[in-house]
């Protein structure tokens, strides 16, 4: 009986130097996962946390705000590529050869996530602990429909704000504050 062969796992160059399509992927273990476009709300919701933080990192001149499908290499052998929907990336840990062409050879300081109705809560808490292990500092995952956001400063060290609340940058964003109100307005 023949064994059938092993598909070699794919790395986050494999992933870069694919051809566009009309989906996006992030790379899990060397597997590649499909990720297809989201809705109008998930849409909105990611351009206003992402405008915010632009606008507060460019005025206070931190470093740099990603938005999304910005890949980011949390792991190597087997690689995982991540894009979390916005991201902070500290002005210390900029390279000095400047925005890489490629993936960020690290995990952001800041990402956040914002649920699309397909989202299973447990794939995007496995994100969350790949984005800690790889040395994200904190994470927002912003859930439209009971209108809450998480923010996580680790994996298992989680606080849920719900819409009279705001959101605080803490030690990653200093001073930095987003009213919710605001954000699902």
């Amino acid at each position: 009986m023949a064994v059938p062969a092993q598909q070699a796992l794919m790395t986050a160059e494999d992933l870069f130097d694919l051809p566009d399509d009309d989906y996006k992927y992030e790379l899990v273990e060397g597997e590649l996962i499909r990720m297809a476009p989201t809705g109008g709300e998930h849409g909105v919701l990611t351009a206003r946390v992402a405008y915010a933080l632009q606008a507060y990192v460019q005025d206070h001149n931190l470093g740099i705000v990603s938005g999304a499908e910005t890949g980011f290499i949390l792991q190597r052998a087997p690689d995982i590529v991540r894009a979390p929907d916005a991201a902070f990336i500290d002005k210390a840990r900029i390279p000095e050869t400047g925005i890489p062409k490629t993936y960020w050879p690290f995990a952001p300081d800041l990402a956040v996530e914002v649920l699309s109705p397909s989202d299973r809560f447990s794939a995007v808490q496995t994100k969350i602990a790949e984005y800690f292990s790889a040395g994200t500092r904190l994470a927002w995952v912003i859930e439209p429909a009971t209108r809450t956001v998480y923010v996580y400063r680790a994996s298992r060290d989680v606080q849920v704000l719900g819409e009279d609340d705001e959101l605080s940058g803490e030690d990653v964003l200093p001073d930095f504050r987003y009213a919710l109100k605001r954000l699902f307005g």
